[in-house]
């Protein structure tokens, strides 16, 4: 079967410095313009050069690359030194092809460093825990596109990290390094257990990485995962306890850089009304309004926005409506929202939680509108009229506060609400349909105009 017709040419770093060669052999071209020659030549021929050490043959050459060096000096690493120089060694490769846009993490991938990575990891025991952890990182750092991560795969990388993991789960630097490493594929080897193990382990320290995670794992990636296949890995994580997990570490993460990586990793898992309603029973809602109150005295704009959207999630679900609501959760959204009165994106995050709340209850949109929601919308739209995702939020809100509820419609009209929406319906095509709903549920016969 013949090659398919968009696929990706590449060349062997043999054949590039031979290219160059013979610029400066046969057609007398100097050193840097033969170099240049070749680069255009074959970018111009649609030649992948990733991983192509792009230098003059003879001055310097690919054996200076730093990268190559570190490669060479593992590969001729003898087994039975001492493993803290091999510890420098991965160390050094990780900032190196950590660095954005030097091109060195595909110099490392073409060059053999996932495979060797992979070799030497299989070797070092779990009681070295230094040289353990900086190959993880290493890892981590060459697995950057598509053919590192099969070649990862094809090493036995998989098996390999999820040993580790297993053996240092009381280990936090482990955890951390070997979740960084972490991809869909694990999926199949029972990461989710292993998951649920690293969440319950006893001691203090956050796991940044195993959060991060989580949100990999449930996120739709370059057409391999399908979204199907992250719904039933979601409702898995829950039904093994992993939801519970998150909202006991959400519990113990109030004031720790993790929170927002906490709380992102159990809005991926909260797909479905039953999953959303266990985490509400296990104390998901409490949590995260004392998280909100935090924020809010704290000026914590980040944790404020990424709570609230969490909470917005589980308010999809009917019954926790009446929980938020129950436990003063309209109140502590304006009081949120007031403290942030010059953050269009809380006010954002705020508004479409009151949106959902006040869905399809007229009882619910009079509480909303109680605590200050109609003022918060007009406040807002007139304050930030350039937002378009604030406003857009805002005639949402608004409709649902007035489309069952006549009360409410005769306040925000008498407030002066219409002119706001139509401005936003004039200025902002993104906001066009929501602010004609808008118009339309306040009960303006020219709405469509």
């Amino acid at each position: 079967m013949s090659p398919p017709t968009n696929a990706v040419r590449t060349i062997s770093q043999e054949a590039f410095d031979e290219l160059v060669k013979e610029n400066m052999d046969d057609l007398g071209m100097d050193p840097a313009e033969s170099l240049q020659d070749a680069i255009e030549t074959l970018t111009l021929q649609g030649v992948d050069l990733s991983g192509i050490v792009t230098c003059v043959p003879g001055e310097g050459g690919v054996d200076d690359n730093p990268v190559i060096q570190c490669l060479n000096k593992l590969k001729a690493f003898p087994k039975d030194q001492n493993l803290d120089s091999v510890a420098r060694l991965f160390e050094n490769l990780a900032e190196l092809c950590s660095v954005q846009g030097s091109g060195n993490a595909a110099i490392a991938t073409k060059n053999g460093a996932v495979e060797l990575i992979c070799s030497l990891c299989s070797e070092i025991q779990i009681e070295q825990e230094k040289a353990l952890v900086s190959t993880l990182k290493a890892m981590s750092s060459v697995l950057h596109d598509l053919q590192s991560t099969e070649t990862f795969r094809a090493s036995g990388g998989p098996s390999i990290v999820v040993n580790i993991l297993n053996g240092g789960v009381q280990n936090l630097d482990i955890l951390n390094s070997g979740f960084a490493v972490l991809k869909d594929e694990f999926m199949e080897l029972k990461i989710d257990e292993l998951i649920l193990h690293a969440l319950n382990r006893p001691g203090e320290g956050s796991i940044q990485s195993l959060y991060d995670a989580i949100r990999v794992l449930l996120t739709p990636d370059d057409n391999r995962v399908l979204a199907s296949q992250v719904y039933g890995y979601a409702r898995k994580f829950a039904k093994i306890g992993i939801a519970e997990a998150l909202v006991a570490s959400l519990q113990t993460e109030l004031s720790s850089p993790s929170l927002v990586s906490a709380s992102i990793a159990l809005k991926a898992v909260a797909v479905n009304d039953e999953i959303c309603r266990s985490i509400a029973e296990n104390g998901g809602i409490d949590a995260l309004l004392r998280c909100i109150d935090d924020s809010g005295e704290q000026g914590n704009k980040s944790v404020a926005r990424v709570c609230c959207s969490l909470l917005s999630k589980l308010a999809g679900s009917d019954t926790n409506k009446n929980v938020i609501i129950e436990k003063g959760g309209l109140d502590r959204l304006i009081k949120l929202a007031a403290r942030f009165s010059d953050d269009p994106s809380v006010l954002h995050e705020v508004m479409s939680i009151i949106s959902i709340l006040s869905l399809r209850s007229p009882e619910r949109a009079a509480r909303a509108m109680e605590a200050g929601s109609g003022d918060l919308a007009i406040q807002a739209m007139q304050k930030f009229p350039a937002a378009q995702q604030m406003q857009k939020s805002a005639c949402l809100m608004i409709r649902n506060l007035v489309a069952r509820n006549p009360e409410n419609r005769t306040i925000l009209l008498n407030n002066g609400v219409e002119k706001h929406i139509r401005k936003t319906k004039q200025n902002h095509e993104f906001c066009r349909e929501a602010a004609t709903d808008a118009l339309r549920d306040l009960g303006l016969d020219d709405y469509n105009s």
